[in-house]
């Protein structure tokens, strides 16, 4: 019998056969995602550092000298790269970031009330829904990308979600979806001895606040359950910074930002020390709403006129304006992403991952967002 191998091909067929191989290549960039967002953190941090007016500013600031040691320099670049180094030297100049409005780069929520429930199912689901319109503790009616890829049998089993907000199994409604949500609990199925005595500390050491916990626990949870089960799409939600400011505590809020960015680093570290995620997962970061910047008190808080308190009537500016950042196979390197009046919205971030998992999000779920191909190589 005849049999034709690639070496006796046709020309017309191998250049048909190349083509095919070239696109194959290029339809699905990544295996896996790693997904983060940070509580409330302002883009003004991000991309212009520590906050002089309110760094020496004895009313929202114990620690003013250590903030000032620690994280002064002379220009917004490197005061910016000072406190969020992996961000800055691995994220942004390795991958493509949007959000500083201070260089014509815009990134906005799409939903109207800019608060945190509201915020993340928008992210996790792409949808903007007016029944999602509290931080109440109910089950959110939208249906997450961890939930839409989990009825896919490549990734059955294989989504997680760590977070230190209590609202998050709401968010990803649990009772319904079945996803592994690990939030503001010990981890209900600990396999290890470190996990084991990681549910011990927990339980020993007291929550800073009645709803949140401390984001190393969220981080160590998450970092457990990577290395043991090998999840193919994992949510990891921090949430110090935005508790903290709203406490009034800029020099926390600071330094639990610079502590997050050590978490991001050693994520991804890890990721590209791990066999099959090594060069093959995307790292998506982001944030689910803003805060204030004038008047100066405002930086504690966050609300569109629709959830303001009587205090500001009319809302707090700044308070839809987020940032976003990527880096992995099938993502840009081109760095900062102009888009001079035309914001990036958080509602295409879910089509955007599963763009660079190679799913089709018009067959998953027509009505997300369309994926952010700024983003995309």
């Amino acid at each position: 019998m005849y049999r034709r191998s690639l070496f006796c091909i046709r020309p017309k067929d191998t250049f048909i056969f190349l083509l095919l191989f070239v696109f194959s290549m290029n339809a699905f960039p990544a295996d896996n995602v790693i997904f983060i967002t940070l509580d409330g953190l302002r883009w003004q941090e991000v991309f212009r550092g520590i906050d002089v007016r309110l760094a020496r500013n004895e009313e929202y600031v114990r620690q003013s000298n250590l903030l000032m040691n620690r994280f002064w320099r002379e220009t917004a670049d490197e005061r910016a790269e000072t406190l969020l180094p992996f961000l800055h030297n691995t994220v942004f100049s390795k991958g493509s970031y949007v959000g500083n409005r201070d260089v014509s780069s815009c990134a906005a929520v799409s939903n109207a009330w800019h608060f945190s429930y509201p915020g993340y199912s928008e992210i996790l689901t792409g949808v903007v829904s007016d029944a999602v319109n509290s931080n109440s503790k109910k089950p959110n009616p939208e249906v997450t990308i961890l939930e839409l890829l989990d009825q896919l049998p490549a990734y059955q089993g294989k989504t997680a979600a760590f977070a230190s907000w209590d609202v998050f199994p709401f968010i990803f409604n649990v009772d319904r979806s079945g996803l592994h949500v690990n939030a503001f609990e010990p981890e209900p199925f600990p396999a290890t001895d470190a996990e084991r005595f990681l549910n011990e500390l927990y339980r020993n050491i007291p929550t800073p606040w009645p709803t949140v916990r401390n984001d190393a626990f969220t981080h160590q949870y998450a970092v457990y359950y990577f290395q043991r089960e090998q999840p193919r799409f994992l949510y990891i939600s921090y949430g110090e910074t935005d508790d903290f400011a709203h406490d009034g505590k800029y020099d926390e809020y600071i330094l639990a930002a610079h502590r997050t960015d050590r978490f991001i680093r050693e994520i991804w570290t890890m990721v590209q020390s791990t066999d099959g995620y090594r060069d093959n997962t995307v790292l998506f970061v982001t944030v689910d709403h803003g805060r204030g910047e004038k008047p100066i008190e405002t930086w504690m808080h966050h609300a569109s006129a629709l959830s303001a308190n009587s205090r500001y009537r009319e809302g707090i500016k700044g308070s839809d304006e987020v940032w976003m950042a990527a880096i992995g196979p099938g993502i840009s390197k081109a760095g900062l992403i102009t888009t001079r009046d035309n914001c990036l919205t958080s509602n295409r971030i879910g089509a955007t991952l599963l763009e660079v998992l190679g799913e089709d999000y018009l067959i998953i779920n027509p009505e997300m967002g369309a994926p952010l191909m700024e983003f995309l190589d």
